[in-house]
């Protein structure tokens, strides 16, 4: 897997009597995605607060050597004393800061910069240095260590998988060896998604698959092939464009298409049958707000925030439904990037940085409340019909 060529690193520690019992958190993310990368939290014995913030810089400054070598870094922390010393705006006078500044400074690479956060905006590496104080979690966590080369390979059977991770799996779902696995597919193209319109759900102008994205879907169905015996459903959009892309799925796999309309794509009112280009005429003022907000719908359109509680309330009911199974769901470009963030634990504006490909696979698994990412955006091998599709 090809590195980031950016990182975010997120820490914070503290202490339970300054000095007392004191632990760290840490998170690495992709500046790109907003995706958890790897996340540390661990204990330190007896520390001050102080100590505590600066060790959490430091492992994440480690994760980051380790995971993301050649990375352009980011440290994100809601400690000012941390954030002044290590910018070179405050002096180090307390002796014993002195190493641990010295420290973080020799494995920070050049250029990286620190940025002051309230504490709230730090509560990822707050929650893993209290986890540890909890007797919780210990040490570091990678989110990935290699991408799948193969659907098959994401879609792993927990009959495969290494003890350790069925024992984990029984720990994060409930008693049971089975995640929920979701294999997203997005539709294949249609006439809008050649010519940059804009295309909503259910209330859109609906158009159908053109011959190239029924050759689309066909190879992804033919890629999704040997894992036929592991699918239990195949849940799609009710949207025209994603029923007749399930449809051609569901013939391979031999299950009928349930519908789900939580995953239908985002609402764009007014909007739908645009292009861009005609939007930006028509609408100056209302696209250029749209563009940098995630709460501004276009006249009779829906929200990202909106799409995602609507999302969410359909994914709460897919797990409920199909909970330790194997799910193909069929979806837009929206919801899909929605539940990506989602299981990243990203921000919603990860959607905005999140590229996502006419019939492609994305492969989502839940472990009871613990979701990971095991491929996204992946295209048959081989295959050059996807070589030209727009990402729209």
């Amino acid at each position: 897997m090809t590195g980031p060529r950016a990182v975010v690193i997120e820490a914070d520690g503290g202490s339970r009597g300054n000095p007392g019992p004191a632990a760290y958190g840490a998170v690495l993310r992709d500046a790109e995605t907003g995706a958890v990368i790897a996340e540390d939290g661990s204990t330190l014995g007896i520390a001050t607060n102080n100590v505590a913030e600066y060790s959490g810089l430091i492992a994440g400054l480690k994760m980051a050597a380790d995971l993301a070598p050649g990375a352009a870094v980011e440290v994100r922390m809601d400690s000012k004393l941390v954030v002044e010393q290590m910018s070179g705006r405050w002096q180090v006078k307390h002796p014993g800061m002195k190493p641990l500044h010295a420290e973080a400074s020799r494995l920070a690479p050049a250029g990286t910069a620190y940025t002051w956060v309230p504490r709230a905006q730090n509560a990822h590496a707050d929650r893993l240095a209290n986890e540890a104080l909890d007797g919780t979690r210990d040490g570091v966590t990678v989110a990935w260590e290699q991408e799948p080369e193969s659907v098959a390979e994401a879609v792993q059977d927990p009959d495969t998988q290494p003890r350790s991770m069925q024992e984990q799996a029984r720990g994060w779902s409930g008693g049971t060896d089975r995640p929920t696995t979701v294999v997203l597919v997005r539709h294949g193209v249609t006439p809008h998604t050649k010519e940059k319109r804009f295309s909503g759900g259910l209330a859109s102008a609906n158009p159908g698959l053109s011959d190239e994205g029924r050759a689309q879907i066909r190879a992804v169905a033919d890629w999704l092939s040997p894992i036929a015996d592991r699918v239990d459903a195949i849940v799609a959009s009710p949207v025209r464009r994603t029923r007749e892309s399930a449809e051609i799925i569901a013939e391979v796999l031999g299950h009928a298409v349930e519908e789900e309309p939580g995953f239908a794509e985002m609402e764009f009112g007014a909007w739908d049958g645009m292009t861009f280009a005609e939007v930006g005429e028509r609408y100056p003022d209302e696209l250029t707000t749209w563009l940098g907000s995630l709460d501004h719908a276009p006249g009779g359109g829906e929200s990202f925030r909106t799409v995602q509680e609507r999302v969410r309330a359909g994914l709460g009911r897919l797990l409920e439904a199909h909970a330790g199974r194997t799910v193909v769901v069929v979806s837009h470009v929206t919801p899909i990037k929605t539940l990506v963030a989602e299981a990243l634990d990203a921000p919603l504006e990860a959607v905005f940085r999140m590229e996502l490909t006419p019939a492609s696979v994305t492969v989502l698994a839940w472990f009871g409340d613990r979701p990971s990412m095991r491929m996204y955006n992946a295209l048959p091998p081989g295959n050059d019909l996807f070589s030209t599709a727009s990402t729209w």
